[in-house]
């Protein structure tokens, strides 16, 4: 018995170090406790993050839950803004407030920079069983990054990028576990379809100037297409 339980965490260890996202301290929680499920983690979040969310879908002209769903990081003001669409409406439903922040303005580069990425991207997963409470992984690095980095093995540019809880970051978007609740459960009732989310570095619907980024020489190409991609949505309620 004492072999098969050794065995086990030394597993659950690999799978950590594969996995940043998941210490091991938690992992051998969830297996002691059993792990979460999505389906698990919303019957215990969503009669709460309903009530929550009842007002500011309302103002925005929600019934229920919006089916197609997009979100917008700020870097320079730490806000996540969440938009839902009804017909060809794009409508503002929440901005939340990062509860930490890491790196600088500019697009993340390699492994261990710190960096919360820039660009477009997509939300590839939820995870019940995040370390800070629930989590969305991002698809960093998309193809734009892996078209102007200087790696050959992608690996080296990082990677398990996620909007989480909590309130500690190394390059992530952290938003705190109340915040994080109710957009994982805005993004379950939305993630039939694709669920893009814009990093921009500062927001170029306000501020024209781009960022000029010593380390490279494309962030122009970057924050034209970032900019066009923010047109679509305004701030204003």
């Amino acid at each position: 018995m004492k072999k098969i339980f050794v065995l086990l965490v030394l597993g659950i260890l690999a799978l950590t170090i594969y996995h940043k996202e998941v210490p091991l301290l938690t992992s051998v929680a969830n297996l002691i406790k059993g792990k979460e499920t999505i389906s698990s983690v919303l019957s215990k979040i969503e009669p709460a993050v309903s009530q929550r969310l009842k007002q500011p879908l309302a103002k925005a002209g929600f019934t229920n839950y919006p089916k197609k769903l997009f979100l917008v990081a700020i870097k320079e003001a730490q806000t996540l803004e969440v938009y839902g669409q009804q017909g060809s409406e794009i409508k503002l439903i929440k901005i939340y407030p990062f509860t930490a922040f890491s790196g600088q303005l500019g697009p993340k580069l390699k492994e261990g920079d710190r960096q919360i990425p820039e660009g477009i991207y997509k939300i590839q997963y939820l995870n019940p069983n995040s370390s800070y409470h629930l989590s969305l992984k991002l698809n960093y690095p998309n193809q734009f990054d892996i078209s102007k980095t200087v790696f050959s093995d992608k690996k080296k540019m990082g990677g398990d990028i996620f909007i989480h809880g909590k309130a500690v970051t190394i390059g992530c978007i952290p938003i705190g576990d109340l915040a994080i609740e109710e957009v994982f459960v805005l993004a379950q009732n939305a993630m039939a379809e694709e669920i893009p989310i814009i990093i921009a570095p500062r927001d170029f619907r306000k501020e024209k100037p781009y960022p000029k980024i010593d380390e490279i020489d494309w962030e122009v190409e970057l924050y034209e297409q970032i900019e066009e991609s923010l047109d679509q949505f305004s701030i204003s309620e």
